[in-house]
């Protein structure tokens, strides 16, 4: 990990391509809001999945042993797809990451199924520029199903499809990884996501095809979707605000734990170019863990870090005076 000590550069984002930072210059248009519209088919299938994945946890003391390790490796595979890929590489740049390492996380990025990860990238970056307005596809402000999982089952507000056209998005475009998967991401889906975490327990060591597909493959979706959305929702309900008093993202350890680092999420929405997304490297941040290793093995470079002169100085100027070190 780059050493964090107040010698440490300030590594800032270009402010021509970056579409990550908040616009204090947007405002909601005024009136009524417009009504929501239901996507039935969306309702339906999560419906679907969350009672498979019931089952799916059901079934889960049945399954072999190999079948939890299987289920766990899927778990850390699916989520690191989403947070050291989509999130921290292609969404806010925070690293660069070379072409195998991309290639690894594309795959572990289709595994979790949250999206293709040049659509992913457009939301988050719409999400952090408009937060908690009707521009953010997930507005914590309409509350905690909303931002949990009910964005996802009504057509997105007209402000989110308009701001989100107007985002400069060249450097997604010119990535060929993001674009292959984006032309394949369905194939790459049903491969990934459904089918490998299926047949490999069954081909490989003879797991139930029942099981197989309910534990490692449905119940291991259902929990990596959930750790994701919880950062929507939670991260921006319940916890500190050590950095900026002034916004609703949180500082929440149980999100942090359970999205595998993503959960300090006042520290990322105030420094959302710092690929720790936390001051405190890898406490609780196993991405954190995976993208220092990376770059020990000369496969990511370049990270980008906060100083720690910097940190301390934006909690003292706007921090709600819970900030502790370490």
């Amino acid at each position: 990990m780059p050493d964090r000590d107040i010698k440490s550069p300030i590594w800032h984002p270009e402010p021509e391509t970056v579409e990550d930072v908040f616009d204090h210059t947007y405002k909601e248009k005024a009136g009524p809001k417009p009504p929501s519209v239901i996507v039935w088919r969306n309702v339906f299938l999560m419906s679907f999945l969350h009672v498979g994945a019931l089952y799916g946890l059901f079934l889960f003391p049945s399954a072999s042993v190999l079948t939890w390790i299987w289920f766990f490796a899927c778990l850390l595979f699916s989520a690191l797809g989403i947070t050291a890929g989509a999130h921290r590489l292609w969404s806010h740049r925070s690293y660069k990451a070379s072409l195998p390492l991309r290639i690894f996380l594309a795959f572990a990025n289709s595994m979790a199924f949250q999206n293709d990860i040049y659509e992913w990238s457009r939301d988050h970056r719409v999400h952090h520029k408009y937060s908690e307005t009707d521009a953010d596809p997930h507005n914590a402000v309409r509350g905690f199903f909303f931002s949990h999982i009910g964005w996802l089952l009504v057509r997105k507000h007209p402000d989110v499809i308009e701001k989100g056209r107007k985002l400069e998005l060249s450097d997604l475009k010119a990535d060929k990884v993001v674009m292959f998967q984006r032309r394949f991401y369905k194939s790459s889906v049903l491969l990934m996501c459904f089918s490998v975490p299926t047949l490999v327990p069954w081909l490989v060591w003879g797991e139930s095809l029942w099981v197989a597909y309910f534990v490692p493959a449905l119940l291991r979706y259902a929990l990596v979707l959930n750790a994701t959305w919880l950062v929507n929702s939670a991260a921006h309900m319940w916890g500190n605000r050590p950095y900026d008093g002034s916004i609703n993202p949180r500082e929440n350890r149980f999100v942090a734990f359970s999205a595998i680092g993503e959960g300090f999420h006042n520290y990322h929405h105030t420094f959302p170019f710092d690929y720790a997304t936390s001051e405190f490297g890898c406490k609780l941040n196993l991405t954190t863990c995976f993208i220092d290793f990376m770059c020990f093995l000369g496969l990511a470079r370049e990270p980008k870090l906060v100083s720690r002169e910097a940190v301390l100085a934006r909690a003292q100027r706007t921090g709600d005076g819970s900030h502790r070190s370490g």
